[in-house]
């Protein structure tokens, strides 16, 4: 079933657990999420970022793709098809009428009155549709779909002021890097605290790869209700198929490179599930 983020998000934030956020990339990697998270019978974000928007074909292609594998292999689970870091209105607008049910507008490497135009832009464009609307205050540092950016870190008052745009959730930039860490990873507990404890709408952590389990589970105690995860993906798969490649010299049927991946990538989406939900 195909829905927005509201119910899920806010049944986290009470419940005191974390949603996964996967990345899709392909059919092959939307397939083992779905069929892994159903048999779990758990709710999953799916996230699009631009990069891989351009690479699937587009957001009409990915709406479509995604809405036959849940009715093609029987997906039950409440399934989120989300926007990740969304760069302007205009991409939010294209995914929201393909059929996306939630997106994130991440303006935050503009002053932060900037910010909150165009986000409170897409917050009206998006519930009038039923769509969910994640931001981003401070600034995310490292690299995502070839974009590097450094760290600036939110504070209490940026959020209350982003969060008056009517988004649903908040992903603000405690520490977190996208990619692989370079160091050890530096959480401020303290402020993800405080904000989640002044605001009613769910925070979001992205950056969630190469964060040791017990930060995870610290930072959802500390009212993290979405976190999300890439670049662990992307290594367990990678890892799956140099290993097959390396062990069958002569096959060259893409559908079973592509799908050497698929063992390890469950494996990775079992123990992220597990922690997450706190099973």
């Amino acid at each position: 079933m195909l829905v927005n983020s509201k119910e899920m998000l806010q049944q986290a934030k009470k419940g005191k657990y974390a949603v996964p956020h996967f990345n899709i990339n392909n059919l092959e990697w939307a397939k083992n999420i779905l069929e892994k998270c159903n048999e779990m019978r758990l709710p999953v974000i799916l996230g699009v970022s631009e990069g891989a928007m351009k690479y699937m074909g587009g957001c009409n292609t990915i709406v479509g793709m995604v809405k036959g594998l849940i009715t093609d292999l029987n997906i039950t689970i409440p399934v989120c098809l989300h926007v990740d870091h969304g760069q302007s209105f205009e991409t939010c607008k294209k995914a929201i009428d393909a059929g996306f049910t939630s997106v994130m507008i991440d303006a935050s490497k503009y002053p932060l009155s900037e910010n909150v135009r165009i986000t409170k832009e897409v917050v009206d464009y998006a519930h009038a549709k039923g769509v969910t609307v994640e931001a981003e205050v401070g600034h995310i540092g490292g690299t995502e779909d070839n974009i590097t950016s450094n760290a600036n870190n939110a504070t209490l008052e940026d959020c209350l002021i982003i969060a008056k745009t009517g988004i649903d959730s908040l992903a603000p930039a405690l520490g977190s890097v996208h990619g692989l860490y370079k160091g050890k990873p530096n959480l401020d507990f303290e402020t993800m605290k405080k904000i989640n404890e002044t605001l009613p709408i769910p925070l979001v952590l992205h950056g969630g790869t190469g964060i040791p389990n017990e930060d995870i589970q610290k930072a959802i105690e500390c009212g993290i209700s979405k976190i999300n995860i890439n670049t662990e993906l992307q290594i367990a798969w990678h890892n799956g198929v140099i290993e097959f490649i390396n062990n069958n010299k002569e096959s060259y049927d893409p559908r079973k490179v592509i799908g050497a991946g698929k063992e390890n990538m469950m494996k990775t989406i079992e123990e992220k599930n597990t922690m997450f939900f706190g099973l």
